[in-house]
């Protein structure tokens, strides 16, 4: 999946627009289905006697992300637990750790209303990197809203370095897609972390999708043809022009 999807949504806001019996759930209503995931994984850490220490989720609008990290958040907040949580962009489309906190639509066309939120700009077209899920231009305003207050990190990985973890197939018997191969790729940095440094840690990430659709791009990796691609400052800057100007009315 190579089309930006800002472009889809639009397209899919359209088709639900026309009908009277669609709803089309954006964002944070997106997040709270989600939410089953860290809900779950909660239960079965109870299960182990574990605590996560640091948790990492692949970032492009932030359902996954926050469907796993947001029930740990809620016991973090509450001071039960204490882990790192880190989301973990393409660094051909990094909204969190690129973007600008501010209001811009939600899709490319300029349907949805607008929302607060870390954007490139609805405008920006990223590269078209493998991980089609994550060529998104901004971010849950729920995750948004988390980061900007400094409850969690974002990093961004190149998508070579994420196809590298064809590792985790090797020795998982598991194919991941190329989105959550960004979390991996980051758990894995966590991992040789630990271990040149001695230190003993529980790193929770979630494999939100098989791989059978990726084989290509692994393929392309295998063979040497893999290059990652570029992030535009500068067409980030273009996109930013056209958001709109929200100004605050205090009565």
């Amino acid at each position: 999946m190579l089309l930006k999807l800002g472009i889809t949504i639009s397209e899919a806001v359209e088709v639900a627009a026309k009908n009277a019996y669609s709803k089309y759930c954006l964002h944070n209503h997106i997040l709270l289905h989600h939410s089953v995931i860290g809900e779950e994984w909660i239960k079965q850490m109870e299960a182990i006697g574990e605590t996560p220490d640091v948790i990492k989720g692949c970032t492009g609008g932030g359902s996954n992300f926050a469907g796993l990290s947001f029930p740990f958040l809620r016991e973090k907040l509450n001071k039960k637990i204490n882990p790192v949580i880190r989301a973990v962009e393409p660094a051909a489309c990094p909204s969190l750790t690129k973007g600008v906190y501010t209001y811009d639509y939600g899709d490319t066309a300029g349907m949805t209303p607008l929302i607060k939120m870390h954007t490139l700009g609805h405008d920006f077209v990223p590269d078209p990197i493998h991980a089609g899920g994550l060529r998104y231009h901004g971010m849950a305003p729920l995750i948004s809203h988390v980061f900007d207050l400094g409850l969690m990190e974002a990093i961004a990985i190149p998508q070579t370095e994420c196809l590298g973890a064809i590792q985790f197939a090797r020795s998982e018997g598991l194919i991941p897609a190329s989105e959550p191969t960004h979390a991996i790729a980051a758990t894995i940095r966590e991992a040789i972390r630990c271990r040149e440094t001695g230190e003993a840690k529980v790193i929770l990430t979630a494999m939100c999708g098989h791989g059978h659709f990726d084989l290509p791009a692994y393929e392309k990796y295998l063979q040497g043809n893999m290059v990652d691609l570029s992030f535009s400052e500068d067409k980030m800057k273009a996109s930013l022009a056209n958001i709109p100007q929200v100004t605050a009315y205090l009565s």
